[in-house]
């Protein structure tokens, strides 16, 4: 860690860096990628791909949604605020890592590394209350289809978008708060980006409210998305073995394996990140899944959510046969 302190801050003086940088610094040295001299274009060239392959269909879907009176359904409404997370969550992470890969600069204001743990936190805390949401949402629609129009109406579907989003929020505040008011004694954030753990370890006080509250979060969260996936699942899964309709539920039951399956993919990368912070082994592991977490969900989630819905993909095809015929 000393090491990577002094090449990283050669230009100043060893006494004012020690003054000024290794207690309550205003300036981190994020500790970043390790890409070989002869791959940083190409490891640039490839996370902007990605990037741009993450933006543009959700914005896209984003955008049709917006502009398109008849998709202003619950159900599309639901995929409009589950795009926005996965913008937030690929933004908050890639350009950064894309500037840390070609800049020799790996410092970072604590104030930005706040905001981007922030941000990284609430993405990741959304992605579980969305999917709870879109959960109960193909609940009703396939266990009571009848009832769906009266049970999702635009008031309720306010409701649990606001509850979700505002649960996230407040949960993450508080525990950015309790990190936030440590007093720091180191200046090195031991991770590609800033996440709470990342900032609670620039203390030398005593963290143990920190562990507590994280752990207790980690938990109810998780066990809330499990448990409220699980039993919807169970009961669609039930709904679909009691109906006589073979297609109807040959459509459903694919539609829900695919959910599950992305579903899964988020869950098993936050439960990765998770056991190697609190056992404090796995560092490398821990990076890649947080990766993983941040790109695979995010570049699946307009392809299983939107493109298999049929007025979307409907919607999707009208426009692209009508730019292909304007170009013709």
């Amino acid at each position: 860690m000393a090491e990577m302190e002094n090449s990283s801050l050669t230009e100043f003086p060893k006494k004012t860096w020690i003054n000024n940088l290794t207690y309550n610094s205003p300036i981190l040295v994020m500790e970043g990628t390790n890409v070989p001299h002869r791959f940083i274009y190409p490891v640039f060239a490839l996370l902007l791909v990605i990037y741009l392959i993450i933006l543009i269909p959700n914005i896209g879907v984003m955008l049709l949604i917006m502009t398109d009176r008849s998709l202003q359904q619950p159900m599309y409404l639901l995929f409009l605020s589950l795009s926005f997370n996965d913008v937030l969550g690929s933004t908050v992470l890639l350009p950064r890592l894309m500037l840390d890969v070609v800049s020799t600069d790996k410092s970072i204001s604590y104030n930005w590394c706040v905001s981007q743990a922030f941000f990284t936190h609430t993405y990741g805390t959304s992605c579980h209350t969305v999917m709870m949401i879109m959960a109960f949402d193909r609940y009703v629609a396939i266990c009571h289809p009848l009832r769906y129009a009266s049970i999702m109406n635009p008031t309720m579907v306010a409701k649990l978008t606001v509850s979700a989003w505002s649960t996230s929020i407040t949960m993450v505040s508080i525990l950015l708060g309790l990190s936030v008011r440590l007093t720091r004694c180191r200046s090195v954030i031991l991770n590609v980006y800033c996440d709470n753990p990342s900032l609670y370890k620039l203390s030398c006080q005593d963290v143990t409210i920190n562990n507590i509250y994280g752990l207790t979060f980690s938990v109810l969260l998780f066990c809330s998305s499990i448990g409220s996936v699980a039993f919807t699942y169970f009961r669609i899964l039930a709904s679909c073995v009691s109906q006589k309709n073979k297609e109807l539920n040959r459509k459903a039951l694919q539609t829900c394996a695919t959910h599950l399956l992305l579903y899964m993919v988020m869950l098993w990368t936050g439960f990765l990140i998770i056991i190697s912070y609190r056992l404090q082994i796995l560092n490398r592991y821990c990076r890649e899944a947080a990766m993983f977490f941040h790109i695979i969900p995010v570049i699946m989630n307009p392809i299983i959510y939107a493109l298999q819905t049929k007025e979307l993909k409907t919607k999707i095809v009208q426009i692209l046969h009508s730019k292909v015929t304007q170009m013709q």
